[in-house]
């Protein structure tokens, strides 16, 4: 079929005419010495944004993960995350591997945990026999959780609890956007409350390539080390630097469109009595159970009617909405669903 409707991931998008245009015109240098100054623009609009004092241009999600989470621990250390989180189910093994750092797992909510979850699971700092609890992390929106966004509230307690305790506290800022403009808190209020956040700039942002790490001056200094260990110091960054300056002044302020999208199937799906069992709607994400169980069948069914998508598991299936996808095809979406058996 030849329109084809990609919802495997909002990271299929591509550069707009407009993004490229900045690309092509960028002024370029070297990031390694700092001297490319696209780069030095879109790390300074990037912490100014959240109210932090510096950040990093690094290749992705997954390397800013990585590398925040060595700079705040040391090997044999231990870090609280969500049993469900990116950072320990998606990155090759990554803490382990490039870090030597132990997991405390969280259940939650969709992905989501309190502050009692985390006094609750931080190790006695006395006991020979435990690691060092060194940093909590969480992950925002949570994608094994549907998109779900985070309280600001709960937020904010987890932040406390961090304080008294001695504990860094990172997010896996993935898709903090879409969080930011469903829930209407502003992005230097969330950075308040954190030592590190990670930003992706290439899922609705519809950048390329690249991912931020904002922190401190102190902590940026040692991430663009750690960054250079893991190969991931970069020349002429600056057309990539340029892409997301444009996502982040201009891209970013439509994700709602995805959002609404989203909220549509979920209904329209649910009025089919297609879906057994729906994750609530909140950002550009909807994971759903098919009636009948089994999502790998499924898959293929929407794959030979021009529906691509992932199954989450055995029982589960996600679409995920994104700039690419046009009006055209989301009305072509819903009759094709609509004609689906089954």
């Amino acid at each position: 079929m030849a329109n084809i409707i990609d919802l495997r991931s909002d990271t299929v998008t591509k550069p707009s005419e407009a993004m490229k245009e900045r690309m092509f015109t960028a002024e370029l240098g070297d990031d390694v010495f700092q001297e490319d100054p696209t780069v030095n623009e879109l790390q300074q609009l990037a912490a100014d944004l959240f109210g932090m004092e510096a950040a990093l241009f690094c290749s992705s999600g997954t390397q800013t993960n990585q590398i925040a989470i060595g700079v705040h621990c040391n090997p044999g250390d231990e870090l609280i995350c969500s049993n469900m989180a990116h950072i320990y189910v998606y990155e090759g093994g990554g803490i382990a591997l490039n870090s030597g750092v132990s997991v405390r797992l969280v259940p939650g909510d969709r992905g989501r945990f309190t502050a009692d979850d985390v006094l609750n699971n931080i190790n006695n700092k006395h006991d020979i026999h435990l690691p060092l609890t060194r940093l909590v992390c969480i992950e925002d929106t949570m994608n094994k959780g549907g998109g779900a966004i985070w309280d600001i509230r709960d937020i904010s307690k987890i932040s406390n609890a961090c304080k008294q305790n001695g504990l860094a506290f990172h997010c896996d800022g993935a898709r903090l956007f879409n969080a930011l403009i469903e829930s209407g808190v502003s992005a230097k209020e969330y950075g308040s409350y954190f030592d590190s956040i990670s930003i992706c700039l290439s899922k609705g942002l519809g950048a390329p390539v690249g991912s931020l790490l904002l922190g401190s001056k102190a902590f940026i200094e040692r991430a663009r080390r750690r960054r250079k260990s893991l190969g991931g110091g970069m020349r002429q960054a600056g057309m990539l630097a340029a892409a997301g300056i444009y996502a982040l002044q201009v891209e970013r302020l439509r994700l709602s469109e995805d959002h609404q999208r989203a909220k549509e199937i979920e209904q329209l799906l649910l009025h089919l009595k297609h879906a057994q069992e729906v994750m609530p709607v909140e950002t550009n994400i909807f994971i759903w159970k098919p009636k009948g169980g089994k999502s790998l069948p499924l898959v293929e069914i929407l794959k030979a009617n021009g529906i691509l998508c992932f199954p989450f598991g055995n029982e589960w299936i996600r679409f995920v909405f994104h700039r690419d996808i046009t009006n055209e095809q989301f009305q072509d979406l819903k009759k094709r669903l609509e004609a689906i058996t089954f």
